[in-house]
């Protein structure tokens, strides 16, 4: 491009296009320009908490009014700034241009009130009070800045949004329609959007304290996670969305028949392709309790074929040949090729996706890695064997059939599993609305307090003798 793009900043109602720096896009196929970080520092933070009061001038009606108007005006059809933003994060996206396409015109749904009505209903409840916060989102998709930025609305909190070098533009179009559409309301005045590079400690040592914030909610790799570590001090809380992989279970009912072996393969590609398996919530693992002999192998086989050929068949918008399949991941998968005796693999050869079927109980010695549209279907002959692949770490649990979810749900949630749906809905669901990775974001990012009463008919302390008091306490 003759022209490098820029990635605004967009600060309390303040669009921002001076001082432009040059940083490199992580895509690798673009540099872009933002404000100097330095430059900006000293507006981004609110200041006094007393700041945050206009925003409880607002009820909660009001509140939906503003993000359910903003939510039809990022129709991606009709908004310039969205339109510019998409285009540019063809380039810097680890997802390809047609699933990028389909995040943005999905977006405007992430705005339904009724969606927003019920996240709350279902988290929050009571009326609590907002924080001043920073997020640190990733950018394996680009709607964690719309999340964000409709999580601190509700709770009444202020929100500076750190865009990732993936996804330097989506937040700051976002950002930009709402300066347009009401500059001077109480949610766009309490709205900051910028990009800095992660762990410039010069930069970060001056932001990131009590004074100027008091949550830091941080999205994705553990390096990243582990960076903001050191910042935190009484004052300052860590809420950490850190990453995690999800995992699949099968019952051996479900391979009892062609038909049902084609609906499991239809429910596991799906889980495993859209998006090109880039979120946490995507199915790298699936075990199926098929048995471990000859025969539940080969079933298991025919299974993996059926998911290859349903995973080809995804709609463009929900699954692509992946942008740059990784080279070390298909040097493993290729190595397997080569060990027919303990693998059969399915796919691949093109760099498009990959079925990896073990003919042993175990997952390949990558399966922390797999991801392309890159699945390791392992057969086992008890439930019990799948737990100990179960930890802290593990999201989403996709179980088929459903009669299943019972057993599974309760065992797998001692074990740490987080996340139970039906086989095939681990995008088509609530999503967001409730906890997410096994913790309650949106209750965090409030201050809760207490405010009490007497009891009728309760003494005072002072009014109770030596003995009594000594009871009460």
């Amino acid at each position: 491009m003759s022209k490098k793009p820029i990635c605004y900043a967009v600060i309390r109602g303040e669009i921002i296009e001076t001082d432009l720096v040059e940083f490199g896009g992580r895509g690798g196929d673009i540099t872009f320009l933002a404000p100097d970080p330095n430059a900006i520092i000293d507006k981004l933070p609110l200041g006094s908490p007393s700041k945050l009061d206009d925003l409880y001038q607002l009820t909660f009606e009001e509140i939906l009014d503003y993000l359910e108007e903003l939510g039809k005006l990022l129709d991606l059809n009709k908004n310039g700034y969205m339109q510019e933003a998409c285009e540019l994060s063809y380039l810097t996206a680890p997802a390809t241009p047609p699933i990028v396409r389909g995040f943005y015109q999905h977006m405007p749904a992430m705005f339904d009130r009724e969606r927003i009505r019920q996240m709350c209903d279902f988290t929050v409840g009571i009326r609590a009070y907002g924080s001043r916060a920073l997020h640190i989102v990733a950018g394996n998709g680009p709607v964690l800045g719309a999340l964000s930025l409709i999580r601190g609305a509700v709770t009444r909190g202020d929100t500076i949004i750190k865009v990732p070098s993936n996804d330097p533009f989506t937040t700051g179009a976002i950002a930009r329609t709402m300066v347009e559409f009401a500059p001077d309301h109480p949610i766009t005045r309490h709205l900051a959007v910028a990009y800095w590079r992660g762990g410039d400690e010069a930069f970060e040592q001056q932001l990131y304290r009590p004074y100027n914030m008091e949550k830091i909610i941080a999205w994705g790799g553990l390096a990243s996670v582990k960076h903001v570590t050191q910042y935190i001090q009484p004052g300052l809380e860590l809420i950490s969305l850190d990453p995690k992989r999800s995992a699949s279970i099968v019952g051996g009912e479900a391979l009892e028949s062609e038909e049902l072996l084609l609906e499991t393969a239809k429910r596991i590609a799906t889980d495993v392709g859209t998006g090109n398996q880039t979120a946490c919530s995507n199915c790298r693992i699936v075990y199926a309790i098929s048995g471990t002999d000859d025969g539940g192998v080969e079933r298991l086989i025919r299974l993996g074929k059926l998911v290859y050929e349903q995973m080809m068949k995804l709609p463009a918008d929900l699954s692509t040949k992946p942008k740059r399949y990784d080279p070390q991941l298909k040097a493993q998968v290729d190595a397997l090729r080569f060990n027919e005796d303990w693998y059969e693999v399915i796919g691949g050869e093109q760099g498009e996706g990959a079925v990896i079927v073990s003919r042993t109980s175990d997952p390949v010695d990558f399966f922390d890695y797999l991801n392309d549209r890159t699945v390791n279907l392992i057969p086992v002959d008890t439930l019990d064997e799948v737990l100990g692949a179960v930890d802290a770490y593990t999201q989403t649990v996709g179980v088929f059939p459903d009669d299943l979810m019972p057993l599974v749900r309760h065992k797998a949630a001692l074990h740490g599993g987080q996340r139970f749906v039906s086989l095939g809905y681990a995008f088509n669901g609530p999503g967001l609305v409730g906890p997410q990775d096994g913790i309650e974001p949106l209750r965090r990012m409030c201050k809760w307090i207490v405010s009490e009463q007497p009891l009728p008919g309760v003494r005072p302390l002072w009014e109770l003798a030596e003995g009594e008091a000594a009871l009460v306490a």
